[in-house]
């Protein structure tokens, strides 16, 4: 008996797809930038069935592909190029809500149930579950959990991490590890559950999870800020922080570049205001009562910035369809960039304070290799991560000679610069494909020993999504041994 005859013994033929037009939209990225080739892909509707495919999958040696929404951006949930061929094993139908605890700001979900639907179902029970992306209306609980995914909350409610009470995940050995707790408090060993946050599926499927819940705002201030530089921005996130305190709930900065990008490619956007503003800020207060209140006190704060010089112009939106028109161009950046050219996104963290001096830095570093080459910016502001993305058009990459390694060069000059500053470079994306070299630079050897120590123990023969996240070997190469 062939794997898939084996496979499809198990979930049925209509859940295991092998025909190459069927496996066509899993096996490669939604940007077009990563593919490879699968041996099929299942389609589970239980964590018993995962379960059961793993087993089959070690039993023929074959590798496992976790794969949840498939909108990562390095890569980590589509197959390598080159390699064994890996079973994906696509969550999908897994999107049940089980339970939904009001009282204890709880809600467990599979791991299929993409983020809008969550954040929907909590808000009917008057909850919150605060990660909020771009991606929410394709996204899935489980890929965000295996990513550590970030977002636009995270300055108030922190990011996916800080959102996880539980986790259900199936081991590289085919167990299953039930760790669904709905609690706050668990002090009784080693928390077993960050192990798999942010893993990218090398140590185990995440089935099934039982997510933090936040009492639901109902009150909201949200405004479009013009603002001359990073330092202004940073100024009025100050004065922010000190009038609101936790009513600050998203600080997002963009650069002008970025603004005319998402009028030009996504119809239907409107700018707040002129594109002519170097740098736009996009601020939200909100809380459980009184949205007359807070209005006031954005008022307050943008006058005050006003007086001060750090605020150029900036509106308050008065309405609902106000509110949600200034978040869609926020939302459109990726999409936006897409269809405009090719961005070098780079995902770095660095403290607060250092996001000014971050930029100016990168920005000379990339311009000592393409001079004058086009630079957006979009950043959350608020907690220190920054999107410095070296901008190509279509006809301007497919020109390039070596555009691969001039990319890495340049990516790597970015990266440098943040660590530099005490920062990194994957703050919410991950590593996948795309970063295992940097690891390799910007780990240290003893933190890529413990990680590659776990690994050995879990998944002794490798086969939960090799070639991501860890690079092939712990010992450091040089910078320029990994440019050349």
């Amino acid at each position: 008996m062939t794997l898939i005859e084996d496979l499809q013994g198990l979930l049925g033929a209509d859940a295991v797809l092998h025909d190459r037009r069927e496996l066509a939209g899993f096996v490669e990225d939604w940007r077009g930038r990563y593919a490879g080739t699968a041996a099929c892909v299942v389609l589970p509707s239980s964590t018993d069935q995962v379960a059961a495919v793993v087993r089959a999958c070690v039993r023929a040696g074959v590798p496992v592909l976790p794969q949840g929404g498939n909108t990562s951006l390095c890569g980590g949930a589509v197959p390598q190029a080159a390699g064994p061929a890996p079973v994906i094993v696509n969550l999908s139908r897994m999107r049940r809500i089980r339970s939904l605890d009001a009282a204890n700001n709880s809600i467990e979900v599979e791991a299929g149930c993409v983020l809008a639907t969550v954040q929907q179902a909590a808000a009917a029970a008057g909850r919150l579950y605060a990660v909020s992306l771009g991606a929410e209306g394709s996204c899935q609980i489980g890929g965000n959990i295996a990513t550590n995914a970030g977002g636009t909350g995270v300055l108030r409610y922190g990011n996916t991490r800080d959102n996880i009470l539980g986790l259900e995940v199936v081991l590289p050995d085919g167990t299953v590890w039930e760790g669904l707790y709905r609690l706050r408090k668990n002090n009784t060993g080693l928390d077993l559950k960050h192990l798999f946050i942010g893993s990218e599926g090398t140590l185990g499927i995440i089935t099934a999870a039982t997510l933090k819940l936040h009492p639901l705002p109902t009150a909201h201030a949200v405004a479009w800020m013009g603002v001359a530089s990073p330092a202004a921005a940073l100024e009025m996130l100050g004065l922010f922080q000190t009038a609101c305190g936790a009513q600050l709930s998203a600080y997002e900065m963009i650069d002008s570049g970025q603004l005319r990008i998402v009028l030009e490619h996504m119809p239907g956007r409107r700018a707040p205001l002129p594109p002519s503003h170097n740098w736009h800020v996009l601020v939200e207060l909100a809380d459980t009562r009184n949205e007359e209140a807070l209005t006031t006190v954005m008022h307050q704060v943008l006058e005050e910035g006003a007086e001060r010089g750090f605020v150029e112009e900036a509106v308050v939106a008065t309405t609902g369809a106000q509110r949600a028109a200034m978040w869609e161009v926020r939302h459109s950046v990726s999409e936006g960039n897409k269809k405009a050219g090719v961005g070098l996104t780079t995902d770095s963290a660095v403290p607060v304070s250092a996001v000014p001096e971050f930029i100016a830095r990168a920005t000379a570093a990339v311009h000592e290799i393409v001079p004058g080459l086009p630079i957006i910016v979009v950043a959350h502001l608020g907690d220190g991560n920054v999107h410095f993305i070296p901008f190509f058009s279509h006809p301007q990459w497919e020109a390039l000679p070596d555009r691969e390694a001039v990319g890495q060069r340049i990516k790597h000059a970015v990266n440098e610069v943040g660590h530099t500053l005490g920062g990194t470079f994957s703050a919410e994306h991950g590593i996948g494909q795309t970063l295992t070299g940097e690891m390799a630079i910007f780990k240290s050897p003893v933190e890529l020993g413990l990680m590659r120590s776990i690994k050995q123990l879990l998944d002794p023969a490798n086969l939960f999504n090799p070639g991501r996240l860890l690079p092939p070997s712990i010992a450091a190469a040089s910078p320029n041994q990994e440019l050349s």
